[in-house]
């Protein structure tokens, strides 16, 4: 596995913003869960953007920490540094 520099850290902000996009997938669920109730928070739409833009920014921040430490940990050149930076973080090719 490349990297290491943050012990790879950087997949927890992407395993949290999968554990939120579950929340926005399950919000409106009356499926009964293991406990007897809805698995469905019923949020607002309005608490719901919110989720989605943390998700996003997660998302985001994990491949920025994934750029830094391929980089640190000499398994990216500057060079290729930039270049995966700008299509993974700022997504253009």
């Amino acid at each position: 596995m490349s990297g290491g520099y943050f012990d790879h850290k950087q997949f927890l902000l992407t395993d949290i913003a999968g554990d939120i996009e579950f929340l926005i997938t399950t919000n409106d669920s009356m499926e009964i869960n293991s406990y007897g109730e809805e698995k469905g928070r019923n949020y607002s739409p309005e608490t719901i953007a919110k989720f989605k833009a943390t998700a996003e920014m997660l998302h985001k921040a994990g491949n920025m920490v994934q750029r830094i430490d391929w980089l640190i940990s000499g398994d990216d050149s500057e060079e290729s540094f930039h270049s995966r930076w700008k299509e993974e973080v700022e997504g253009k090719s």
